[in-house]
């Protein structure tokens, strides 16, 4: 029997993420105020069937442009980062105002990649959370854009959200865009495309589905949702891609909107595997031969035997990419032994490790309990 699509109606826990295009007018360099009372509206409705929601909202740098003369298309990092600290008190407020018209109290908090990475971050960042919404607050989380650099960012809000998805086991996650779904190839240009109502698999042929992002505000596209919708779907997470630019766009997908639902991987993983499964920053990667591929799918832990190079500077307990001899990445995890004594013991068997290193260590470089395999292998640079 065919499981029921995933339905806002019945969402337990749901993360909306919304993108600088759909809060800020460019013209004005301020909130559509009335697209965003509707959301907040939207938001009430949700809550008032027993949805608890969280908003990772865009718009910061968006809103403060053009109050500092920051008119050119492409900013520099500190640019961008003045813009933050002066936006985020505007995106914050026009949040505060919409929501508490409606007896809503909406809490802010910013978030920076390694607040996930770090397992102690992540813990108090879903405490915190947790709280808020226990309290019945509305937390509208931004990445923290005024400390962000260029080499620690996520670079966008659609794999953040995820990550928050992620992090406090909600059951859905939706990304509000431009667009009412994924197509087979883009519609703006493509008269044949074809719209996908579900995604059933995150496969090898949904992935060139995906484009450059568009240009403007937005830092997004369709590759960083089904970037996201892997993040997601592995956790357990329902995602959707519904249009967003018309007022209501939550109430119009609990209606029924046209949309695309990414449903979820059937396999349930442990909270820490879902938190190693969606870090995004790995310290470093080790290569693996076949014989070493077919025992970690068979359910085995990766041993130095297995391992044929060695790359990256990383500790002990740091999370680090699998590749297969393609360079393609297919499983992540923490690894056993920092990066110079995992290159001295690659390729011996696990009785030769006390005589190279001059200590006995662990049998294993990644135990199969910190070790997350891919549905799919993953090109090294996704």
């Amino acid at each position: 029997m065919t499981a029921p699509l995933p339905h806002l109606r019945t969402a337990r826990r749901v993360v909306v993420k919304i993108g600088s295009a759909l809060i800020v007018d460019p013209e004005q360099a301020a909130p559509r105020q009335a697209w965003l009372d509707s959301v907040a509206q939207d938001i009430a409705d949700l809550r008032a069937q027993g949805t608890e929601v969280v908003v990772v909202s865009s718009g910061a740098i968006a809103l403060a442009r053009h109050q500092l003369g920051l008119t050119r298309r492409v900013l520099r990092l500190e640019e961008k980062q003045a813009a933050a600290s002066v936006g985020q008190i505007r995106l914050a407020q026009a949040w505060t105002d919409a929501l508490s018209g409606l007896g809503l109290t909406a809490a802010q908090l910013l978030l920076t990649p390694d607040d996930t990475e770090n397992r102690n971050r992540y813990l108090n960042a879903r405490a915190s959370l947790n709280t808020l919404l226990a309290l019945g607050c509305v937390p509208i989380i931004n990445e923290n854009d005024a400390i962000a650099t260029t080499e620690i960012r996520f670079g966008d809000n659609d794999r953040l959200a995820a990550r928050v998805a992620e992090m406090i086991n909600a059951d859905q996650l939706v990304l509000l865009s431009d667009i009412d779904g994924l197509y087979t190839a883009d519609p703006r240009s493509n008269p044949d495309a074809r719209h996908l109502p579900v995604v059933a698999a995150l496969t090898a042929s949904i992935e060139p589905m995906g484009g450059a992002p568009p240009p403007g505000y937005s830092s997004g596209g369709m590759r960083t949702k089904l970037m996201a919708a892997r993040i997601a779907t592995q956790a357990g997470c329902a995602m959707v891609i519904a249009r967003g630019q018309d007022l209501h766009p939550l109430g119009r997908l609990r209606d029924g909107a046209r949309c695309t639902w990414f449903l979820p991987t059937t396999d349930a993983r442990s909270a820490r595997k879902n938190w190693i499964a969606g870090s995004l920053t790995p310290s470093g990667h080790m290569v693996i031969d076949d014989g070493a591929l077919v025992a970690l799918m068979q359910g085995s832990s990766l041993l130095p035997a297995g391992v044929s190079d060695v790359a990256g500077d990383f500790d002990r307990g740091d999370l680090i990419a699998v590749l297969d001899r393609h360079g393609r990445r297919v499983a992540c995890g923490l690894a056993a032994y920092a990066a110079e004594d995992a290159r001295r013991i690659a390729g011996c068997r696990s009785d030769e490790i006390e005589s190279r290193l001059g200590w006995q260590g662990t049998d294993e470089v990644i135990h199969r309990d910190d070790l997350v395999l891919f549905t799919r292998a993953e090109s090294a640079t996704d």
